[in-house]
């Protein structure tokens, strides 16, 4: 799994958030997708490899533009996010 984290400037309320995680969704198929615009920053998390032009022309026809894009590998953590203790 991939983790996309993209900084995207002009997000200035929710409805910015919403309009940017709408686009992605109908563009890509992905697992999840959260924007912040306090942040300026959108998380996306894929089984796929997205290139980076196809995010940005997304991103661009909401009207916001795309700065940063960093791509990781993912790893889902277990529950709650912590590691077992041995015993």
């Amino acid at each position: 799994m991939k983790k996309i984290t993209m900084q995207i400037d002009g997000m200035m309320c929710g409805m910015c958030e919403s309009h940017v995680n709408d686009a992605i969704r109908r563009a890509f198929s992905v697992k999840k997708v959260t924007s912040s615009h306090t942040k300026g920053e959108t998380v996306i998390l894929t089984e796929e490899e997205i290139p980076e032009e196809e995010l940005k022309i997304a991103v661009g026809a909401t009207g916001y533009e795309v700065k940063e894009i960093r791509s990781e590998d993912y790893k889902k953590r277990g529950l709650c996010g912590r590691r077992r203790r041995k015993e």
